[in-house]
């Protein structure tokens, strides 16, 4: 069975999308139509800004987004999908992918979450941080050792977890993590603390705008972060949807579920090959691709 994947906010870059623009007149109405919608011209600053301007939340989530569904939209016949699954941001990709959601709407939400997200990190300092080297449940056990919030955020691999949550216990967890054997714990360059309680505010706004949102019957399932497992009824996704700010991403399960379900080729569509990386070190059987 063909899976597709859909990466999220890091798999950015100066350039990204450049190629689409110039070579199919479908991608340049379309990344048009998002200079309209979003009301700046994201176009410029994807195919030629700088990597600072390119990491502003407000930036990269709709940057990343465009590039991975006009990309897939561009494969025309040749995009077939059985089953999707998209990483944290990836998943608004995923639901216009298998159209749950439409390219306008998806973009409108993709934006407003980036916005009610930069909000939100604005709160209070808050931080992530990657750990290598320890089991999940571990991770999981110190996490909860720490005074402050400190949660499992991302579970993108085994022995890959990332850690979200108020600067300080972040902090103070990255120490006790290499107390109990990590071979790294090192704060990420993120300006907030994603997957985390601390999205809260970000999620209640959030919640508003996806309820206001129209979400079709899929013509495949989607694998989501909140439950890693396959979603099909319209309803039932728009309520993950509204869960995942505040809830950790299940990458590694979602990979294992699609496995299970039958996935022989997962293809990543997008800025990057960070996905397809992800998922050999889950399974090193797994056949992956870039669009």
């Amino acid at each position: 069975m063909k899976a597709y994947v859909f990466p999220g906010q890091g798999a950015q870059f100066t350039g990204m999308g450049k190629d689409l623009y110039e070579t199919s007149a479908l991608a340049k109405e379309l990344f048009e139509k998002a200079n309209e919608i979003l009301g700046f011209r994201i176009t410029d600053i994807m195919f030629d800004g700088t990597t600072e301007e390119l990491k502003e939340t407000k930036v990269t989530q709709p940057a990343v987004f465009l590039h991975s569904v006009i990309l897939a939209k561009t494969l025309g016949e040749n995009f077939k999908p059985e089953m999707v699954a998209g990483h944290s941001l990836g998943e608004f990709s995923a639901l216009v992918a298998n159209g749950t959601l439409s390219f306008e709407d998806g973009l409108k939400l993709v934006s407003q979450r980036a916005l009610a997200m930069q909000k939100a990190c604005e709160i209070t300092p808050s931080t992530m941080a990657a750990v290598l080297g320890l089991a999940d449940n571990v991770v999981e056990e110190v996490c909860a050792s720490i005074d402050g919030v400190v949660v499992a955020a991302n579970y993108n691999c085994p022995g890959q977890l990332v850690i979200s949550g108020e600067t300080g216990a972040v902090e103070k967890a990255c120490e006790a993590m290499k107390a109990a054997g990590a071979k790294r714990a090192l704060i990420l360059p993120v300006g907030g603390a994603f997957h985390s309680p601390m999205m809260e505010p970000a999620r209640e706004e959030l919640a508003a705008a996806i309820e206001a949102t129209t979400f079709s019957a899929p013509i495949c399932p989607v694998y989501q972060n909140v439950t890693a497992s396959a979603v099909s009824d319209a309803n039932e996704i728009k309520k993950n949807l509204i869960i995942q700010l505040t809830a950790p991403v299940k990458w590694t399960q979602s990979v294992q579920q699609m496995i299970a379900d039958g996935a022989t080729l997962f293809t990543e569509v997008g800025p990057g090959k960070v996905l397809a990386g992800l998922i050999n070190k889950i399974d090193k059987e797994a056949v992956t691709a870039n669009a």
